[in-house]
């Protein structure tokens, strides 16, 4: 087991690596040499967001208020994740498509490393620089540097997200797009749901 743990630490290195310098053949690469232990690291990713988050969300040190707040950014985010998966392989599946399950959900998974990412520095900047943002020259520069620093996290995601549908349900542009059709008015409204309860106002996905 142990074994198997440092085997897919390594993998995931070098595939985060790769899915930044050559994100074509890594995503590749990954649907069709993936192991799931790889999700156990992307997973440790995810906490570093949740945890400082967490203490945003609570005001002061309330040990059982962040624990509490914790497991809720947590579970919300796995079932968000569970349920992604789901409905793009379900519908894939019904399209034709001829991908591994294990591939694509492990794919997906490396996608949300940005949203991570953004999310983590978004809460860090919360504390840091809290709104409301001045006008002055400092501000604007702050304004421009993070818009440029959000969109490209975004066409990040953006790549990494299309490069998992390609590989991982080994579909073309044309089935692409007819999961797509159905499978964002799903999440759509399930992200209405996790905002009007107030755990992510911007969808986790």
């Amino acid at each position: 087991m142990e074994t198997s743990l440092i085997v897919a630490l390594v993998s995931f290195g070098r595939n985060v690596v790769g899915l930044v310098t050559r994100p074509y053949e890594t995503c590749r690469r990954i649907a069709e040499k993936a192991h799931p232990l790889e999700l156990t690291y992307v997973g440790a990713v995810l906490m570093l967001y949740f945890i400082p988050a967490s203490f945003v969300k609570v005001a002061g040190f309330r040990p059982f208020l962040l624990t509490r707040q914790f497991f809720v950014l947590v579970g919300a985010a796995v079932a968000t994740y569970c349920l992604a998966v789901a409905i793009f392989w379900g519908i894939g599946r019904l399209t034709g498509a001829h991908g591994t399950l294990r591939g694509f959900a492990v794919l997906w998974g490396y996608s949300l490393i940005p949203t991570a990412m953004w999310f983590f520095v978004t809460s860090v900047l919360y504390v840091l620089l809290p709104p409301p943002r001045t006008t002055s020259v400092q501000g604007v520069i702050f304004s421009v540097l993070f818009l440029v620093f959000s969109t490209t996290l975004f066409f990040w995601k953006m790549t990494i997200a299309y490069l998992s549908l390609r590989f991982g349900l080994r579909a073309g542009l044309g089935k692409i797009l007819l999961v797509c059709l159905p499978a964002f008015p799903l999440l759509g409204l399930y992200s209405v749901g996790m905002y009007r309860l107030g755990i992510f106002r911007i969808p986790f996905l």
